[in-house]
């Protein structure tokens, strides 16, 4: 059904308005962003497309480039820019929560914060959150980059830059493109040593958490960190 011909109080700004956000599906808080749709796909249509394209939210959330949303009919360059605008703000949001508090205050946000910068990614990276004496974030690094099934991470390099930051503790991360969050055998070996590595300089690591797209499996949990 076209936008114009659903009821007053169903159409996603007025529905926003009257009920609040938490009221409307991803697609039609998505619609009222977009706006407009095209000819014979109405907005809560190319909404409901692009959610599908992308694997939903959460893979929304994790849009970083314009060539991740390229190729959607009806999506042009103003609105790329305006979701990808929208997406950063997402990304910063979070980060300023977790620079202002303890980690261990907001697990979820830090598996969410890691999930926006590493789950969308084809090729498995390493990256490091470098905390300060309060457990509070620094500053996220990705260090190594690899292909689809190995990532070589050295050491050495992780210390230097823990003490670049003056870093109390930190929690490593990686993503797996495969979408399995189950450490491997060689995760579990690397989080060892660089445990070892980062306590000869009084650096803890806390947690070393394995993302997808869509789940986050935090190591430490299953007592293997």
């Amino acid at each position: 059904m076209p936008l114009q011909d659903l009821p007053t109080d169903s159409l996603p700004r007025e529905k926003l308005l009257a009920r609040g956000p938490a009221a409307l599906a991803d697609a039609e808080l998505l619609a009222i962003l977009l706006r407009t749709g095209l000819a014979g796909r109405g907005v809560l249509q190319l909404a409901q497309d692009l959610l599908d394209r992308q694997g939903g939210l959460a893979g929304l959330l994790t849009a970083s480039s314009v060539q991740a949303l390229a190729g959607i009919k009806g999506l042009g360059p103003a609105k790329q820019a305006e979701i990808l605008a929208v997406m950063e703000l997402a990304r910063r949001a979070t980060a300023q929560q977790l620079r202002q508090s303890q980690v261990f205050d907001s697990p979820q946000t830090v598996r969410q914060y890691l999930q926006m910068h590493l789950a969308h990614l084809r090729h498995e990276v390493f990256a490091v959150l470098f905390l300060d004496s309060q457990h509070r974030l620094i500053v996220l690094e990705e260090l190594f980059r690899g292909t689809l099934t190995q990532t070589s991470v050295y050491p050495r390099e992780v210390v230097l830059r823990a003490l670049h930051h003056g870093a109390a503790a930190l929690i490593l991360a990686h993503n797996h493109p495969s979408g399995s969050v189950e450490p491997s055998q060689a995760d579990i070996h690397l989080t060892s040593t660089l445990k070892t590595a980062l306590a000869l300089v009084d650096v803890r690591v806390l947690d070393h958490i394995v993302v997808a797209q869509g789940n986050a499996l935090s190591m430490a949990e299953r007592g293997l960190a």
